[in-house]
């Protein structure tokens, strides 16, 4: 049996897109005499279709695919996934759905049975969990279909009181093909192959697994699909970050090994050099997905900033972003010369509007009313807030997207100006930790200098005051990184970061800060997540809290 994997970048709710690319594969795997080509969990609809599975006509936009798909489904069987209507009255409304297309038809349809329920993950809320548990045949072979989460209660920790796996191993499958929605991390393609690995070993049969690829928002999709054979070695994985295509024959399987060149990180740099390529994809894909092509960011000197930046020229071509360069009389003149030092560098357009005569208007008409208290945040504020208006109104006017530089720590502790330097349509940075933007800086200047080293080296300043440096109002950030991460990732208190041998008194601030400055974050562009915890969908906190504030 000659089995096809087609890794596709869905859109969601695009569904004459979605179809489309789901006909051509079917087509090009017709040609390469494939018996059963497979597709992604929710193909046809993309995923996370969230909300939109309350509208009846998006359901049946998406059974309407189904069966349009169905009808190219003719010397050649496909699997793709679907909602689908629950008719039970008791219960959800609608099902995660595997469709077995055959003899152009549905032949037949399984339903997903572990529906994650935890951090980007929110299923229970719209499917009904399977109850019935079948293999499927076509082919000749017997398989055991399943869905994403179907494989991952393994491990020390199972989250659900039964494996869909144990249920389907009575029926004695010959293979496990599993259909996959399974967002990136930089952790995540780890994880995933251990996952896959210990079911293809605890079953002793073959394991088919196909994801998505491609940004959805927030959610990013890596790729990385895969066969794994019966004593759990690898035999073959697609691409990461791209549209990729496999034909494997079953009955070569066990002598198999792909001889595909998959990317490959320098020594050291796999988790930086996948976080590059997934923020690049993902401020590719949400351009390109929303219809827009151009960009705009405000360019201050420091390194957030320049890395935006460099990301985004890579992502939609050095025309295509617009850097501004908005000094005030607190601006380094290193700061205006960096930034232009790194557009002239790379060929970029830019601006220059100095905001001196705009500050000094605001603070004339607000002097009346401060009354006579001393210089402090509100002016630091003030200036923020007239670099947001100005780049808001270049957006407004020219049809740009403003693309937000804040990075994860100073989100995580509220550094940053509401109205100001949060603005924007899109937070490219804001799952990425200072230390990770010092990383990805070098990662990519690692053949050439791209963003000047000054950029780099020099101490990270905001510049809304005479000489201010990050440090005057946060920890070291080797310090301050490492305290999120276990606070935010991993999930620990303040007693355990204690243990850890933290300062109890920074301890203290730190998640002190984090936590009243919820009402922030709650109001910030979307997040590319590259982490296991972001905020945003996957982190959901109380404003009015009382807990550690």
């Amino acid at each position: 049996m000659k089995i096809a994997l087609a890794q596709i970048n869905y859109h969601i709710g695009n569904f004459e897109n979605n179809v489309s690319k789901i006909i051509s594969a079917i087509q090009r795997a017709k040609a390469g005499r494939v018996n059963l080509i497979v597709f992604a969990e929710l193909a046809v609809s993309g995923y996370p279709p969230r909300d939109f599975l309350e509208f009846d006509d998006f359901i049946n936009q998406c059974l309407n695919a189904v069966d349009d798909i169905a009808k190219h489904c003719t010397g050649i069987s496909a699997i793709v996934g679907s909602p689908v209507k629950n008719p039970e009255f008791q219960g959800k409304d609608l099902y995660n759905a595997a469709f077995l297309l055959e003899d152009g038809k549905v032949k037949e349809i399984r339903h997903k049975t572990l529906l994650p329920n935890y951090d980007i993950f929110d299923e229970y809320r719209y499917f009904e969990p399977n109850k019935v548990f079948e293999i499927i045949e076509t082919g000749g072979k017997k398989i055991a279909l399943t869905i994403c989460e179907d494989l991952w209660n393994v491990g020390n920790n199972p989250l659900y009181t039964i494996n869909p796996m144990d249920e389907l191993m009575d029926q004695e499958p010959e293979m496990i093909i599993n259909i996959a929605a399974s967002p990136f991390n930089y952790n995540q393609h780890i994880t995933r192959a251990e996952i896959l690995i210990e079911n293809a070993r605890k079953y002793k049969i073959p394991l088919y697994y196909v994801n998505h690829v491609g940004a959805q928002t927030e959610l990013l999709f890596d790729g990385g699909s895969m066969v794994i054979d019966n004593k759990g070695q690898i035999l073959h994985e697609l691409n990461y970050f791209e549209e990729d295509y496999l034909e494997v024959d079953t009955e070569n399987l066990s002598n198999s090994k792909s001889e595909r060149q998959i990317k490959k990180y320098p020594e050291g740099k796999a988790k930086t050099g996948l976080i590059y390529d997934a923020l690049v994809m993902g401020v590719r894909n949400y351009f390109e997905k929303l219809g827009f092509t151009k960009a705009i960011l405000g360019l201050s000197g420091g390194i957030d900033s320049a890395l935006t930046l460099a990301i985004a020229v890579k992502a939609l071509g050095v025309r295509n972003v617009l850097s501004v360069l908005m000094p005030s009389q607190f601006s380094s003149q290193h700061s205006v010369d960096d930034s232009l030092e790194m557009v002239k560098r790379i060929d970029a357009p830019y601006k220059i509007i100095a905001i001196n005569e705009i500050y000094n208007g605001f603070n004339q008409k607000l002097h009346p009313h401060f009354e006579d208290l001393p210089f402090d945040l509100a002016e630091e504020n003030v200036q923020a807030r007239i670099r947001g208006v100005l780049l808001m109104a270049l957006s407004n006017k020219f049809g740009y997207i403003l693309l937000n530089t804040s990075n994860k720590s100073e989100a995580a502790v509220g550094y940053g100006t509401l109205y100001g330097d949060m603005n924007g349509g899109l937070s490219v940075l804001g799952d990425v930790y200072k230390t990770e933007v010092f990383e990805l800086a070098r990662y990519i200047n690692r053949e050439r200098e791209i963003i000047p080293e000054n950029i780099i080296t020099k101490p990270p300043s905001a510049e809304l005051r005479p000489d201010q440096k990050d440090s005057d109002s946060l920890p070291d950030y080797a310090i301050l990184d490492e305290i999120l991460y276990q606070y935010i990732e991993q999930r620990q208190g303040p007693r355990e970061l204690v243990k850890m041998g933290f300062d109890e008194a920074i301890v203290k601030r730190i998640l002190r800060m984090v936590n009243i400055n919820e009402y922030k974050r709650y109001q910030t562009p979307p997040i590319l997540r590259v982490s296991p915890k972001a905020f945003g969908m996957g982190r959901r906190m109380p404003i009015v809290a009382k807990y550690l504030a």
